[in-house]
Formats: structure tokens, C-alpha cells, sequence
């Protein structure tokens, strides 16, 4: 059996559809799986990078290939009434119902199916009041524990070399992104290419754009 970790944030759409179709794509391995909510913010910022949605033109693609993925697919989805948003809310809440820094799944689907399938305001706050009642975490989602969690799964997360989310984590390899799902899978059943030269060699060349400045 494989051991899974899966880096997510509910913030992210894709993360929502690869959370989604997990079991489907994994159907007939012998694998589990710990939720490890991450902040996704967080991760950009340390790698110098903007968020899909933070770029205007590439946030008009990405809100139409997430609604495009999930009717290919099959996975209900419906845009929140606003996004981006502040997603740390969601993420301190889903810290507060465990006492380890990974989440059930039951957990992690309550909260991106609210943000995902309900149309509403992710940050209001009767809906956050009425996701506590329904999770009843075990700790204070505002409380300075559940906040170092949060950090410490984000620093562990990037000293792994976690840069996005969702991102698996199995071997000490990383598999990015709703359509890493296949990738992981092959890697999962055994495919003999993951064992050859292209895995460790691919980014083993020189970069023109990685050059310091002068």
C-alpha cells in the first residue's frame, strides 16, 4: 500500500476537482490518504508567483476550464458568489477538528463542497457559523495552535518543494494539479517510466531565464 499526502487549500478549484475524482482515478490501487490543508497564498508568495485569479486574463480561462472539468467530468460545481477570497476561515477551522495537522476526508469535503457547490459567499459569516456547528471542531479555529499548524503544514509543504496546489505527495515525489491525477496513477500501478532516466533528468539542464542578474 502507497501513502498519499495531499497538500490542498479550499480556496483552489482545482484543488476541489482533484479532491473530487481522487477515488475514481485511483479506483482498484491500494493506497491512503491524509488531507493537509496548506495556505495556498502562502506558497506563491515564497515561489514568486501570482494566482491564476490574480492575473485577469488567465482568471477568465481558469473560471471557464474549472466549470468545463467538472461538466467533463461530472463533478457538480458552481462559482462562489466571490473569489479569490480569504480563505483562512475554511483552512483554521478544518486544523481545528483534528489534533495533528491532517484532516479527515469528511472534513475536507464538507468544506469544498460549501465553497464549491453552494454559489454563496465563502466569508460569510452565518455560513461559517453554520460549517462549525456541522464539523464542531475539537479547538478554537482563532486560536494561536490551530494558526502555527496552519503555518507549519504551509513551511513543511515548500521545504518539500510544494509550489501549488492540490499536490500529492507519495515516495518523496510530487505530483501536481487536477490533471496530475494520471501521472499518479501510473506511478501508483508501477509504470517502468517513472524508474528510467526522464523523472531525474527532466529539469536537469541548464536555464536561460534561472541565470542571475548581472
Amino acid at each position: 500500500m502507497k501513502h498519499l499526502t495531499c497538500h490542498l487549500d479550499f480556496i483552489s478549484p482545482y484543488g476541489y476537482l482533484a479532491f473530487e475524482h481522487l477515488p475514481q482515478a485511483l479506483e482498484g490501487l491500494s493506497y491512503s490518504v491524509v488531507y493537509r490543508p496548506v495556505l495556498l497564498g502562502a506558497l506563491l508568495k515564497h515561489h514568486g508567483q501570482l494566482g491564476p485569479a490574480e492575473i485577469p486574463a488567465k482568471r477568465s480561462w481558469t473560471y471557464r476550464h474549472v466549470l468545463w472539468l467538472g461538466h467533463a467530468h461530472g463533478i457538480p460545481i458552481q462559482m462562489p458568489a466571490t473569489h479569490p477570497y480569504n480563505p483562512l476561515p475554511h483552512l483554521r477551522l478544518a486544523l481545528a477538528t483534528s489534533a495533528d495537522g491532517d484532516i479527515s476526508r469528511y472534513v475536507a469535503e464538507t468544506l469544498f463542497r460549501e465553497v464549491w457547490r453552494s454559489g454563496g459567499e465563502p466569508g460569510d459569516p452565518a455560513r461559517l457559523a453554520a460549517l462549525s456547528a456541522t464539523l464542531r471542531p475539537q479547538r478554537d479555529p482563532g486560536g494561536e495552535a490551530v494558526k502555527a499548524e496552519l503555518k507549519a503544514n504551509t513551511d513543511a509543504a515548500i521545504a518539500r518543494g510544494v509550489f501549488g496546489v492540490p499536490a500529492f505527495e507519495v515516495d518523496d515525489r510530487l505530483f501536481w494539479g487536477f490533471d496530475g491525477l494520471a501521472m499518479l496513477r501510473a506511478y501508483l500501478h508501477g509504470e517502468p517510466w517513472f524508474d528510467g532516466p526522464d523523472w531525474d533528468a527532466a529539469d536537469q539542464r541548464p536555464s536561460m531565464l534561472l541565470r542571475s542578474k548581472s
